[in-house]
């Protein structure tokens, strides 16, 4: 398939649409069907592709995102850098609903989720110690504080299984082990994305504060309801951040990210 967009961007939850006039390609790959048919559409002079994770009407909980198909199905489009944007629970007081975090690290506390092109054979070990793009990362935190957004520049975001939201004891033990937020999508997506040397940047939008903050009683713990009110309040700050930042990224990468399987093969 000929390259049909250069910029993949992952919608996550109550953020299905984004493209107005744009193209519906369907793409069939080796680990099944996608989430959707992929929008494919011109962002300030950039080809960008664009599917809701979830689904178009979010018909798809997080355990069973098809993950591998999702990303396999960019990089047929010819993607090399993926941006996915994510509704998360702040683990910290200092994190607020509608802060944005540009997360550097993930711990991954999922299960049985298919995360690997290399299941054998041949044998790949990706490198995951700095798993988000350093170059897309540094951008996306300029075009943030340029729009005066309020936002963190790093943090760590906990993966868990889901869909159901964690316990008391849970949300304490992720706060004292000092980790950001809580999250259910970033594993094992980014890690795909690096499997397939393709660049990969997380945008956290805190919607809630998980199962409530410890020594803060009147911080309740989290509602789907409350979390879907939260993000149409807020959305519009990732889209126009999205906009703002898509022409600005470079067309030759100054990372490491599209070489990632340079050594990782035995």
């Amino acid at each position: 398939m000929p390259q049909t967009a250069e910029i993949g961007i992952f919608g996550g939850s109550g953020f299905y649409e984004w493209l107005d006039i744009a193209e519906q390609i369907e793409v069939q790959t080796p680990f099944g069907p996608p989430s959707g048919a992929i929008a494919v559409a011109d962002v300030g002079g950039r080809r960008v592709a664009f599917l809701p994770r979830h689904g178009p009407n979010h018909e798809v909980p997080a355990p069973f995102v098809n993950y591998r198909a999702n990303v396999w199905a960019m990089r047929e489009l010819g993607v090399h850098r993926i941006i996915g944007p994510s509704a998360v629970g702040s683990l910290q007081p200092d994190l607020h609903p509608g802060d944005l975090m540009i997360c550097d690290q993930f711990i991954d506390r999922t299960a049985g989720r298919s995360d690997t092109y290399y299941p054998g054979p041949e044998v790949v070990h990706i490198s995951a110690a700095d798993p988000y793009c350093p170059e897309l990362r540094a951008l996306a935190a300029r075009v943030a504080e340029l729009r005066s957004l309020r936002f963190r520049s790093n943090g760590t975001v906990v993966v868990v299984q889901g869909p159901r939201f964690s316990t008391r004891a849970e949300s304490r033990w992720y706060n004292r082990m000092g980790w950001d937020i809580v999250g259910m999508t970033q594993y094992p997506e980014v890690i795909l994305a690096r499997e397939l040397e393709m660049c990969y940047l997380n945008l956290s939008l805190v919607t809630d504060y998980d199962a409530g903050l410890e020594g803060a009683p009147d911080v309740s713990a989290v509602q789907a309801h409350e979390v879907m009110r939260v993000l149409a309040d807020n959305i519009v700050r990732v889209r126009d951040l999205l906009a703002a930042m898509i022409p600005m990224i470079p067309a030759e990468p100054s990372c490491s990210c599209q070489r990632s399987l340079e050594g990782a093969r035995l």
